[in-house]
């Protein structure tokens, strides 16, 4: 397995990947990354400035993905600059191996040397194991308006503080 960034080619499986999950799991389609326009141009998405979209895969399959994008931060002050996490999803078949870990740290990683301080995400209240793996990373959930995501069905958000992580 291998994290890089994503290619024009990994479009349709990455957005089958995510669509998968979300139909097998019975996900909420509506105000979800299931209904984002943008989940069948993955590599143009993230290929914007201050974006960037990584792929767990080996050379022939695309196993998940997690990528930053710039949000609008509604309470930071002048000196924050605030990403977030999108459409962190992974396969069944790699999950609780330490692949989910690996490509948010990659995800922080680039997050601080584009200059980000905070780091943002939204998901849904029924993903406990995916908070978990976010509360390990240092991420703490929020009741803050941090941004419009347009996903009104992630009830949960949770925010880092890159500026406390090594």
């Amino acid at each position: 397995m291998l994290i890089r960034a994503i290619e024009f080619s990994d479009n349709v499986q990455i957005a089958n990947v995510i669509r998968t999950i979300f139909i097998e799991n019975k996900y909420p389609k509506v105000g979800t990354a299931f209904a984002d326009t943008e989940l069948d141009f993955m590599f143009e998405t993230y290929s914007k400035p201050r974006t960037c979209y990584f792929v767990l895969a080996t050379p022939d399959k695309v196993y998940g993905g997690a990528g930053i994008a710039p949000i609008e931060y509604i309470n930071a002050t002048s000196i924050e600059f605030v990403c977030e996490l999108q459409k962190m999803y992974l396969d069944d078949s790699v999950r609780g191996k330490g692949y989910g870990i690996a490509i948010i740290q990659k995800c922080i990683e680039h997050a601080k040397l584009m200059g980000y301080t905070k780091m943002y995400l939204e998901t849904l209240s029924e993903m406990e194991i995916a908070q978990n793996l976010y509360k390990k990373i240092g991420f703490e959930y929020t009741n803050e308006i941090v941004g419009s995501t347009g996903h009104t069905s992630c009830s949960v958000k949770m925010l880092l503080d890159l500026n406390q992580r090594n």
